[in-house]
């Protein structure tokens, strides 16, 4: 390393993020260090963000997950990558549309008073006005995204991507329309996908019907038996063996119905009868394909019952009570129970209770793209991260289910077939005519965002041209996200990104080679952050008292792969404190004359000099390690107790000394300081930019830490004989300090002491004037008296007390203690000699008393020291 100018170095004497954060983001960004070029000759390195839905803001899950993809991208730019971090937004089908209508609403208008052109114009002006707000809070987070590249699934490149997939799936026979079973949100009036439905155990109740003299049924949605067109037996239950075949008169309605024999029912369950109503139940629904059974639909589209008879027009939870009462008006009911605790679909936007319905929807035909992405993680090509996670990747990819993916919906990715007068049916490419002429229309229906959102990791470089970009940063290197999202969008990425580059070489075909997952971000108690719950934290709050490096500092410390990361205030602030602590300990050197420049050989160099750099090439080290296995929470921790522990708490004082003594080793000191601060704040950078880049910039007076080299670890300088000369030192220091906090010295009392020292104890020998400043003993003077002793191993350290304290109110004090503690003692002797107490008492009381024995023996131990070291009277 070239030895650098240092300038002036001044900096205020308390770190302030407000005054420091705004204006280096917009410097970076003004700078272009966030940019990649698709024509470099670097290695690429290339992160999309999960796009964050328009109508969002910031919430700690995305602060969390920016903090992580901001870091591993930092540093591969400072590794000499071409780093790309791509941004953008997801136009969130349902959940923007809800927004928009419900601000329509407010002025007594509907989107069908404006018509779906009208409608869709103001939801461009929505997203113009009121969308994105989380674009500009990723700005105060300081994430390092390509500003330039922004990108949104309804961006019109990004459409022509849809539609071009949509096609080639269509041609290929792997999009089709079908009526099919669907989640119906009545509230929202589109069909859902499996996993846009959240369920949970509601109550409701089981009510038991009795159709004939010898079929009873039981259902928690009695309403829908108004569509029932069979009753279902196992064929080889024996109970009912005679009746698959026969009819009976299904209740309430006069239709007569077959008793049919399927496997599907399960004997044991129940009755063993099950109702069969195919239009509004998906197992119900194969049981009448398998025997010709004809589909009632008995539901409207709002939830309201269209069957003839005295329930038409009354809402589903209605009609539920009432055809009850009417089957127990004839005597039908055998059993009712309630509440009855069972698992109820919710639609995930507005958590309105799904109902399953009869739809004609389009469909991906999803058996081949899954299994195409299963043997991708299989053969290696892709990594999850951790692998524990690999086996609810193939649950969900070796048994999904084909995806409806049309929505009722205006606002979205039309869907791009069209429809002729004499029942033509064209489907529509980017670069198609639109047919045209009396009597041709576009379907009516929408995309499901997770639709456009899967092509989201080619899709945002320009496919299905052959972009530059595209050329350099496809596949990604890695995806961090949420394991919550592992099945709404990791795995149809992959079978997009799979199928769209089908013709490449395997490797290349991949949209990433790595899956990274972490977990949700709870409280400090473990529990889910909810509105509800009283417990929910806006991010912005917490960087504004604390600042965005505090918060994100503690974030990645939490951050264990695939695990759940608690979160309290107290942490934050702990974190702040760090970044003041660094700043304090970057001005000391500052002021102190520290600089950049070649390291002295290591002969030169003192124990504490050669000590200092042999940690730091550990942590370095060790930092490298955990980034690469995607250990956040590991290299955060290492750093921290370096910087905190081992260079503030012990170097900087160590230095203190050297930097008073001999102007050689002091001008070896400042090298030693400058560099190691320079390593530090740079592999500091990537988890905390801010801070950093205000020291490293002042104590180096180059231009950013963010373009600056990633310091590599020099293994030359591991030095186990300095790290043990020093861990003896610090032992000695420890152990003194306790004794003086023990004798109730105040911290700056100094006090007079003779070090009694075996001929090899160099912490001792050398380093005399370090140990008695750390300890603040002075040496001894005509009248010294050794009034009390502290040995540790070959060093005993004798000290005059007379006059520094209260002798006899000392011992008075300690006999007290000494006193107390082994009464504990007696009474935890007691309870674990008590044949009964071991066996009764649960294992953690018994864990707590054995806990409390040891340390009053430990306590008894230290005490009777303590006042066997007090000056005799």
């Amino acid at each position: 390393m070239t030895e650098t100018t240092r300038p002036d170095p001044a900096l205020p004497p308390v770190f302030d993020p407000a005054q420091v954060e705004v204006p280096l983001y917009e410097r970076w960004v003004e700078r272009g260090y966030f940019e990649a070029d698709e024509k470099s000759d670097k290695p690429p390195y290339c992160i999309v963000i999960p796009p964050p839905n328009v109508t969002g803001s910031l919430h700690l899950g995305h602060a969390f997950e920016h903090t992580l993809i901001d870091a591993l991208v930092r540093r591969r730019r400072m590794q000499g990558y071409e780093a790309l971090w791509m941004p953008g937004m997801d136009h969130a089908g349902i959940a923007t549309q809800n927004v928009v209508e419900r601000e329509l609403a407010k002025q007594g208008v509907s989107r069908h008073d404006l018509g779906r052109e009208a409608f869709v114009e103001k939801v461009w002006e929505w997203k113009a006005e009121s969308g994105g707000k989380i674009l500009a809070q990723m700005r105060r987070l300081g994430d390092g995204v390509a500003w330039s590249r922004e990108r949104f699934t309804m961006d019109h490149g990004l459409s022509r991507a849809v539609q071009t997939i949509f096609k080639m799936l269509y041609d290929d026979g792997l999009i089709y329309r079908a009526e099919r079973i669907i989640n119906w949100c009545v509230r929202c009036h589109t069909a859902l996908s499996d996993i846009e439905v959240e369920h949970s155990d509601d109550d409701g109740e089981l009510v038991s019907i009795r159709y004939s003299d010898e079929v009873v049924v039981a259902t928690t949605r009695a309403e829908t038996m108004l569509g029932d067109t069979a009753v279902a037996v196992n064929p080889g239950d024996e109970r009912y063996k005679h009746l698959i075949g026969t009819e009976l008169v299904l209740p309430l309605t006069g239709r007569r119905i077959p008793i049919v024999g399927d496997e599907h029912v399960d004997p044991s369950f129940g009755t063993g009868m099950v109702k069969v109503t195919p239009a509004h139940d998906p197992n119900d629904f194969e049981i009448g394909r398998r025997h010709g059974l004809p589909a009632l639909t008995i539901m409207d589209e709002q939830g309201v019952i269209t069957a003839h008879g005295p329930f038409q027009g009354l809402d589903r939870f209605e009609a539920r009570p009432a055809v009850v009462a009417a089957l127990r008006a004839e005597g039908r009911i055998v059993s009712e129970k309630r509440p009855y605790v069972h698992a109820v679909g919710h639609c995930s936007r507005c958590k309105t209770v799904v109902e399953p319905r009869l739809s004609l929807q389009w469909w991906v035909k999803v058996g081949p793209l899954a299994q195409a992405a299963g043997d991708a993680v299989r053969d290696g090509r892709v990594a999850i991260h951790p692998t524990s996670m690999e086996p609810r990747w193939f649950g969900w990819v070796d048994d999904m289910h084909d995806w409806c993916i049309s929505r009722q919906l205006w606002w979205g990715h039309r869907i791009p077939v069209w429809y002729g007068p004499d029942g033509e049916v064209v489907c529509v490419g980017p670069d198609d005519a639109v047919p045209t002429g009396e009597g041709w229309h576009q379907d009516e229906d929408v995309l499901d965002t997770w639709f456009s959102s899967a092509l989201w990791p080619f899709s945002t470089l320009g496919w299905p041209d052959e972009t530059p970009a595209l050329e350099k940063f496809y596949p990604n290197q890695v995806l961090v996200t949420g394991y919550d999202i592992l099945f709404f969008w990791v795995a149809r990425m992959m079978m997009f990104g799979l199928y769209a580059h089908g013709a490449a070489e395997p490797s290349k075909a991949v949209p990433f080679h790595t899956i990274a997952l972490h977990g949700m971000v709870r409280d400090e108690r473990g529990k889910k952050m909810s509105k509800s719950f009283g417990n929910a934290v806006d991010p912005l709050d917490w960087m504004d008292a604390y600042g965005s490096d505090a918060l994100r500092f503690t974030l990645a410390r939490g951050a264990n792969p695939g695990a759940d990361v608690p979160i309290g205030e107290d942490w934050v602030q702990a974190s702040r404190n760090f970044c003041n602590k660094l700043w304090n300990a970057t001005r000391f050197a500052l002021i102190s004359g520290a600089r950049v420049g070649e390291l002295p050989p290591s002969p030169e160099l003192t124990a504490p000099d050669r000590w200092i750099l042999s940690r730091l090439n550990t942590v370095l080290a060790e930092v490298d390690e955990h980034y690469e296995d995607f250990q956040f929470a590991k290299a955060s921790e290492a750093l921290f107790h370096f910087a905190r522990d081992e260079f503030c708490d012990w170097y900087v004082e160590l230095a203190k000394t050297q930097l008073a003594g001999d102007d050689a080793v002091a001008e070896r000191t400042r090298l030693v300081l400058g560099n190691v601060l320079d390593n530090l704040l740079r592999v500091l950078h990537p988890v905390a930019p801010f801070v950093t880049e205000a020291l490293w910039t002042t104590l180096t007076g180059q231009e950013t830490v963010v373009t600056a080299a990633w310091p590599a670890a020099d293994r030359s300088r591991r030095d186990p004989a300095a790290e043990a000369t020093v861990a003896e030192l610090r032992r000695l220091v420890t152990e003194v300090r306790r004794f003086r906090s023990d004798q109730g010295l105040k911290p700056g009392q100094r006090v007079p002491a003779r070090l009694v020292l075996a001929a090899d104890t160099p912490a001792l020998t050398d380093h005399e004037a370090a140990f008695r400043s750390l300890t603040r003993l002075e040496p001894e003077a005509d009248g010294f008296s050794a009034t009390a002793r502290v040995v540790v191993g070959s060093v005993t350290v004798e000290v005059d007390l007379s006059g520094a304290v209260d002798v006899e109110a000392e011992r008075r004090r300690l006999t007290k203690d000494l006193s107390n503690e082994r009464k504990a003692l007696e009474q935890a002797a007691r309870k674990l000699d008590n044949e009964q107490f071991l066996a009764k008492a649960p294992e953690a009381e018994v864990d707590k008393v054995r806990t409390r024995r040891t340390t009053a023996e430990a306590e008894i131990a230290r005490l009777e020291a303590q006042l066997a070291a007090l000056p005799q009277t």
